[in-house]
């Protein structure tokens, strides 16, 4: 039985209400005790949406509504939420203490669904999951008990409709470039694109049109993969998982290739359009050798990776074969489930049939730092993980890019590492980084 762990990269299920608060103007409500947004809004920093951060209405449970109850409470804030923030949904999201005492919460938003408004009811007590998995059912609960009520019925599938569902907001601190870049790919290959969070996406009008989608495309290593599972049985959709992120040229012109094969596109358009991309990647590309030839000084050799699993796998793509460093041990600490985590060791396996890249799945960032700490490679070193790891940089004498959850010493507006704009974006953060150092 595991005990405490060291330096979480991620936040219990409650901090699931940042996919609310990542859908325009949805607002999360929380029956939960005091604080337990505060400490899941400032674990991920930046980013407060229309109605996140400290705007987000919550019950605030105390000692009284674990005696005898909290529904009465509950359903008096969702009445004060609905008179002082300007929002088209409202998703209720129970904690541990209102799911320990058996608050009937769903009876609650049933009520107000009865009297002419829109909620939803999710139940992500702390104790059951994390926010990677608790994602997956708020998706859900919205399809289930938005999308399916507002859905116009025998509505026309459209085959070049796709439901898109990749980074998780806010856990990944590149969420919004990387949406932004991927539904512009998605389109660029003749696709119409449901990218459902931040500024890309259409809100709630979008959502009510997930069920007229064609397929439904999921870019991630594990998380989501309930959602679109679940949108195969209830619709009927079906669905292409590309397991890592996709950064650069090879890996970004495989996924395209592969979406146009699944969606039974054009072929000579969709390579048109990949043409286009790859002239302008590896032009960048060519200048950067030049660049790196012609530089007289060291340059990382290698790199470990402290991250979520589809980071981790899209990073040792792109890094070994494009820009040539090589991955030393990597280190997953988003608490893959078990059943997900060999396929996961065969993708970074296939990366290279000339090494072997160590991998470490463990939600434990502090052994990863310990084993960081004990590592001795030759050469200069880059580490990419999270600002936790900065000092540990520093101590190693590693160049250090900050790239994951918490990251408090860095500013992330429109930056995305995925698809060929976003190879070239990492290319620049890693040796803008490593060049600041000379003098």
């Amino acid at each position: 039985m595991r005990g405490m762990i060291e330096q979480e990269r991620f936040a219990c299920a409650l901090g699931a209400m940042q996919t609310v608060v990542a859908i325009p103007r949805a607002v999360p409500v929380l029956h939960s005790g005091p604080g337990c947004g505060t400490m899941v809004s400032r674990f991920f920093g930046q980013g407060a949406g229309h109605a996140g951060g400290n705007t987000v209405p919550c019950t605030n449970a105390t000692e009284a509504d674990v005696v005898f109850g909290g529904e009465g409470r509950l359903r008096e804030v969702l009445d004060g939420t609905a008179k002082v923030i300007d929002a088209d949904l409202q998703v209720v999201l129970t904690g541990c203490t209102a799911d320990i005492v058996g608050d009937d919460a769903g009876e609650v938003v049933r009520g107000i669904r009865a009297s002419g408004r829109d909620a939803v009811h999710v139940s992500a007590a702390g104790f059951k999951s994390n926010n990677l998995v608790s994602h997956s059912r708020v998706v859900n609960a919205i399809v289930d008990q938005y999308v399916d009520g507002k859905a116009r019925k025998g509505a026309w599938r459209d085959p070049r409709l796709v439901n898109v569902f990749a980074s998780v907001p806010f856990q990944d601190p590149f969420w919004k470039g990387n949406l932004r870049e991927l539904k512009r790919l998605l389109e660029g290959l003749g696709l119409r694109a449901n990218i459902l969070f931040g500024p890309e996406s259409g809100g709630l009008a979008e959502w009510v049109t997930i069920p007229e989608a064609g397929f439904n495309l999921l870019v991630s290593a594990w998380a989501g993969l309930d959602i679109v599972r679940h949108l195969e049985e209830k619709y009927e959709q079906p669905f292409l998982h590309f397991p890592y992120l996709p950064i650069g040229g090879n890996e970004t012109t495989r996924l395209l290739r592969q979406v146009a094969d699944f969606a039974e596109l054009d072929r000579s358009v969709a390579e048109a359009f990949i043409a286009r991309e790859e002239v302008g990647f590896y032009e960048e590309i060519q200048d950067l050798a030049t660049f790196l030839l012609e530089f007289r000084y060291n340059l990382p050799e290698h790199y470990h990776a402290i991250h979520d699993a589809g980071y981790v796998v899209g990073l040792a793509k792109f890094l070994l074969h494009e820009v040539g460093i090589v991955p030393k041990e990597q280190f997953i600490v988003d608490d893959t489930p078990e059943e997900f985590q060999e396929a996961i060791r065969r993708e970074l396996a296939a990366t290279s049939g000339k090494r072997e890249i160590p991998v470490t799945f463990d939600p434990d960032a502090g052994l990863a730092q310990e084993a960081i700490r004990g590592a001795s490679h030759r050469g200069r070193g880059l580490l990419i993980g999270s600002g936790w790891d900065k000092l540990l940089a520093h101590e190693n004498g590693l160049d250090f890019l900050s790239a994951a959850v918490p990251s408090p010493y860095r500013l992330v507006l429109t930056t995305g590492y995925l698809g060929y704009r976003g190879g070239l974006r990492l290319i620049e953060d890693i040796y803008d980084r490593v060049l600041a150092t000379y003098k």
